[in-house]
């Protein structure tokens, strides 16, 4: 079974790799890089000190560095676990497919898709009472995680499993939030 699911998966990443058009290299290899994005995370930030006094916002903003920090560290330490191989460094597929980007490391899971998609669910999970047009923030990872297989370096497995994880992450913070951290500032914004 598990063989089945890996087949499909590296069928679909060929597949999915080939529709690249090289008119949309440059727009894909931006897309894929972290700066680029530098002004979406400065829009995050400011929305938090509109919406919220600067106690809070500096306390939802930590929770999200600290979140960032788990998942990263526990992609990483999957990634070394399972130690399964790139595309662009797979010697059957290396041939086959349009490489743009040429990382070391390995591939599962994706730290694009579990950073990503942990970031703008704990973000919206923050803002949704506020802004109901957040939700748009998950074009972000969308594009982000599609650039992944479109410049070569992640299957579509990968991808999923990187999203789920940290949409599952984003959650779990959000309890622990909710739970540890809103009760102590809604009791000391009453002193």
């Amino acid at each position: 079974m598990l063989d089945r699911v890996l087949q499909w998966d590296r069928e679909a990443f060929v597949y999915l790799n080939s529709l690249g058009i090289e008119q949309y290299d440059f727009f894909w290899s931006t897309v894929t890089k972290f700066p680029t994005w530098i002004p979406l995370f400065v829009l995050i930030i400011s929305l938090f000190f509109i919406k919220f006094t600067k106690r809070d916002a500096l306390s939802m903003i930590l929770t999200l560095l600290l979140m960032v920090f788990f998942v990263t560290t526990l992609t990483d330490l999957t990634k070394e676990v399972v130690t399964r191989l790139r595309p662009n460094n797979d010697d059957e597929l290396h041939t086959l497919i349009r490489i743009l980007r040429s990382p070391s490391g390995y591939s599962f899971f994706s730290g694009h898709a579990s950073s990503s998609f942990s970031i703008t669910t704990l973000v919206v999970l923050f803002l949704r009472q506020h802004f109901k047009w957040v939700y748009l923030f998950y074009i972000w990872p969308i594009l982000f995680v599609m650039s992944r297989i479109y410049v070569g370096v992640h299957f579509p497995i990968d991808l999923m499993v990187g999203a789920l994880v940290g949409m599952l992450a984003a959650w779990i913070f959000y309890k622990l939030y909710q739970l540890l951290i809103s009760p102590y500032l809604r009791s000391t914004h009453h002193v």
